[in-house]
């Protein structure tokens, strides 16, 4: 095994044991975790912080495999931790193939969908013939910039380089989305925005804790005052309180930016 030298004690741990009960679940069709996200790009806070995790299996995984994964999906995500985590057969990766496919996905926006499954045991979402996510251009583009191999091959040996031109246009959807839901969620979605600025802009990809610290020093001082609560509000906890006006003046402003450096 390999941990992320990242990770504290607690994380660690708790890696460990969702990793076993993987390997576990999925015996001999198992090939390996691997770690992205803001755990291993140094900005993990765990009061606000998914674990971000991909698994890479040797073939598809079975229903009744993918049902015990859910179960213990729901049972440890949140418990301190919460977890966003896909499942990709090694056919998946290669040849490439834009939006992904995958096996198993979870996270806690799946969570109440995964327990009406259960109780009504009618799984619509696992036993969807055709599962793609675009996003997978964007874990997999991080895992290869930052990422480590928490237990199984390399990196290099598993996963293929994401063409530039995806994960843009997943990074694009992704601030797309951001732009119309900044009012809902102003803390994840202004450093969200700023942090595809970055990439755009530098070809740099940063966390979203790095994404505050840019943001104050380099973005006009007109914006400060709301970075400076955003920033506060996801490294401190701390409850702001944010305008639609300011908010949409940031919004004018962050999305033109992105405009002058599309290429």
């Amino acid at each position: 095994m390999k941990p992320c030298i990242l990770l504290d004690q607690a994380v660690e741990a708790f890696l460990k044991d969702i990793t076993s009960n993987i390997k576990n679940t999925l015996q001999s069709n198992y090939t390996g975790t691997y770690l992205h996200g803001s755990v291993t790009l140094g900005g993990f806070n765990p009061n606000r912080s998914d674990i971000d995790i991909l698994v890479v299996t040797k073939s598809e995984i079975p229903i009744a495999s993918q049902l015990r994964l859910a179960r213990f999906f729901l049972q440890c995500s949140k418990n301190p931790y919460p977890i966003e985590i896909s499942f990709l057969a090694e056919s998946q990766l290669s040849p490439w193939f834009h939006p992904t496919p995958y096996e198993f996905h979870y996270s806690e926006a799946w969570r109440e969908i995964y327990l009406k499954e259960m109780e009504t045991g009618r799984y619509k979402h696992i036993n969807e013939k055709i599962k793609n996510d675009p996003d997978l251009a964007a874990h997999i583009t991080n895992l290869n910039y930052s990422g480590t191999n928490f237990d199984g091959p390399p990196i290099h040996e598993i996963f293929p380089q994401v063409p530039k031109k995806d994960y843009l246009a997943t990074l694009l959807l992704d601030f797309k989305d951001c732009l119309t839901n900044m009012e809902q969620d102003p803390v994840y979605t202004v450093l969200n925005t700023i942090r595809v600025y970055k990439y755009v802009k530098d070809g740099e990809i940063i966390s979203k804790k790095d994404a505050g610290q840019y943001g104050e020093k380099h973005l006009p001082y007109l914006y400060n005052p709301t970075i400076k609560k955003v920033v506060n509000a996801y490294s401190k906890n701390t409850n702001e309180t944010f305008s639609t006006q300011e908010l949409s003046v940031f919004k004018a402003f962050i999305h033109s930016k992105i405009e002058e450096v599309l290429p």
